[in-house]
């Protein structure tokens, strides 16, 4: 146990560490023209100098408005933010004045922050999901966690690009892509991918648009995008944060987490946003995930603080298994060795700071169906029809207000310029073929019923995170996240070689995913895995590995139109002159120049 001295002590190092990329952040992007006066700033800096009245939010809220407009809007283009909030101004005066009366509502109090373009706020903002179909009419009322944040005095600054739908029309998707929103890019390298499905919100964070960013994830949607764009991604258990207002894939599996460059950061969002109990809304905020269903009941400790798990010694004395199944690849394009470098050298980190290493697989231990839910698509086939139209009665004055997702595929096939120029909806055109009754063998799922995936998908989670955690007696699970992020490729789609989120996705247990090195000026991360409601098991792990690599620091986004952007440039051509040989100089190959004024120069024949 650490007394609360000394504990005071390592938080004030571990939320400080950041403060060198502050001083260092002119390397994010060489113009003066753009503000990154607060750029890196941590949501605990930035609280200090709102309280000490060197910064006000209004400020703060310009700075990132401004920064916005002239780099996701114009400069390189990132275009991460697809609405700016028109009352976000308003919200930052009214944070300022409730301070100035002695009243802070929370830890974020003045603070902006971006919500992904499927999180409902009854407010002048759109959530499309990049859709057009629900475009027109605001949402009715807040999403539980936007007015979480209202009530935590956070400045909703705006919405974030993501890929349509969250990823859940196409087997052919690109990452980042929406309709209404257009193709996010990566702030390390224009040309890169963001990941999906919350592209743009890891894109917004780590280009420093807002100082944290919350999407949503059912299977690597904030993990991927956090490992590609070089930010920390907090998966919360599913339940911990309502999904009520938010357009849905599956209430199987379905999360709202946060973004952040630290993980101080993402710990403060997740105290703020999270529902410790029934919201009235999302049932799932009374219960437990599927991994825990039958087995326990939901806590009655959760935190309300998780800042206290931050431990820049978190590593110290941990027990961790490691797991590379599927590094090796799942399609035919082999890992790379420097990405598989990279990841052995973060696990040595890992040890080096004081944590036993125990290699899972070495040890004979196998993750069940290869890492990845054997009912898992099955699953969110069956859930989507069903939550989607839920989804749909809540909304007025869109075109899919009321209607199903039968409507929403006639509503895709007649504005197919606009919704459908790169790839197609046939995930969608799948679901529509199948059987509605929960007990109806599915033929495209080789006659397994719904509820028999749901108990596949629990068996999985208790055969995999939890028989780890129990039979080698570890504090968490950890892997590689994804690979570095791939150039865009809006005819072939996305280049996933690798990825882990399947190992908690199923059964709905929270990930941490943390920047662990760069390749070739792409970053990539590690993520930490553990049983349902561990995060701050998870948190404690992650700070202490990066206290002890910092690998965001020394890594800011560079904003380059290509990476890698170096030993690609060529060779310098210059264009052949016709040259004139000397008088008297017999014609050859030999150059000639140009006569001096008054002599008569021969001319050669057959021009």
């Amino acid at each position: 146990m650490i007394i609360p001295a000394v504990r005071t002590l390592l938080l004030a190092a571990l939320l400080a560490l950041p403060l060198a990329a502050a001083d260092d952040a002119s390397r994010n992007i060489e113009s003066k023209d753009f503000p990154k006066a607060h750029n890196e700033w941590t949501v605990a800096q930035l609280e200090a100098a709102m309280a000490a009245g060197t910064l006000t939010s209004v400020a703060l809220t310009n700075e990132y408005i401004n920064r916005i407009l002239a780099i996701d809007q114009n400069g390189p283009g990132v275009n991460a933010v697809i609405e700016l909030n028109p009352d976000a101004l308003d919200m930052a005066r009214n944070a300022d004045k409730l301070r100035r009366h002695g009243i802070v509502l929370g830890p974020m109090h003045g603070i902006p922050v971006l919500l992904k373009a499927n999180v409902d706020t009854g407010d002048k903002m759109q959530t499309t999901a990049g859709s057009f179909a629900l475009k027109g009419k605001p949402a009715l009322v807040d999403s539980t966690v936007a007015q979480n944040l209202r009530n935590g005095g956070a400045v909703i600054l705006g919405k974030t690009n993501l890929s349509e739908w969250a990823n859940f029309r196409s087997f052919e998707s690109v990452s980042g892509w929406s309709g209404v929103g257009g193709q996010t890019n990566n702030p390390y390298g224009i040309d890169r991918n963001p990941c999906g499905s919350s592209s743009g919100s890891a894109a917004a964070a780590s280009s420093n648009f807002s100082t944290v960013s919350f999407g949503t994830e059912t299977d690597g949607s904030i993990v991927c995008p956090a490992n590609a764009s070089g930010v920390v991604g907090l998966k919360p258990t599913v339940g911990l944060t309502s999904r009520a207002g938010i357009v849905p894939i599956s209430h199987t599996q379905d999360t709202f987490g946060p973004h952040g460059r630290t993980v101080a950061d993402t710990t403060i969002a997740l105290g703020v946003v999270q529902s410790r109990t029934f919201d009235g809304r999302d049932p799932a905020t009374g219960s437990v995930p599927l991994g825990w269903q039958g087995r326990f009941p939901r806590p009655t400790n959760i935190p309300t603080d998780y800042t206290q798990f931050l431990n820049p010694n978190g590593l110290q004395g941990a027990v961790l298994g490691v797991t590379r199944v599927g590094l090796d690849g799942f399609t035919n394009v082999t890992t790379p060795p420097l990405v598989l470098e990279q990841f052995e050298a973060a696990i040595t980190a890992m040890q080096n700071a004081g944590a036993t290493i125990i290699d899972l697989d070495a040890a004979g231990f196998t993750f069940p169906n290869g890492g990845s839910g054997p009912g898992e698509f099955l699953i969110l086939c069956f859930d989507f029809r069903n939550d989607v139209q839920a989804y749909f009665a809540t909304r007025a004055g869109v075109p899919m207000a009321g209607k199903t997702l039968n409507d929403a595929i006639n509503f895709n096939n007649a504005h197919a310029d606009q919704e459908m120029p790169y790839f197609n909806q046939d995930i969608w055109d799948l679901i529509a073929t199948m059987p509605t009754g929960p007990d109806d063998p599915q033929p495209a799922f080789g006659g397994m019923t719904y509820n028999q995936a749901l108990a596949a998908d629990q068996a999985f989670g208790v055969n995999g995170i939890d028989a780890a955690l129990s039979q080698f007696h570890l504090d968490a699970v950890v892997s590689a996240t994804d690979n570095p992020a791939w150039a865009t490729d809006l005819l072939y789609g996305d280049h996933f070689i690798y990825g882990t989120s399947g190992l908690a996705a199923p059964e709905g247990y929270p990930i941490v995913q943390v920047p662990a090195g760069m390749a070739f000026g792409v970053p990539m991360g590690v993520s930490f895995f553990g049983t349902a409601f561990s995060e701050p098991t998870l948190i404690k792990l992650a700070s202490g590995f990066e206290a002890v690599t910092q690998v965001r620091v020394h890594n800011l986004p560079t904003f380059a139109e290509t990476v890698p952007f170096d030993h690609i440039q060529g060779t310098k051509l210059k264009q052949p002159q016709l040259q004139r040989a000397k008088v008297g100089q017999p014609l050859g190959p030999q150059a000639r120049p140009n006569p001096k004024p008054g002599q008569e120069t021969r001319k050669p024949h057959h021009l």
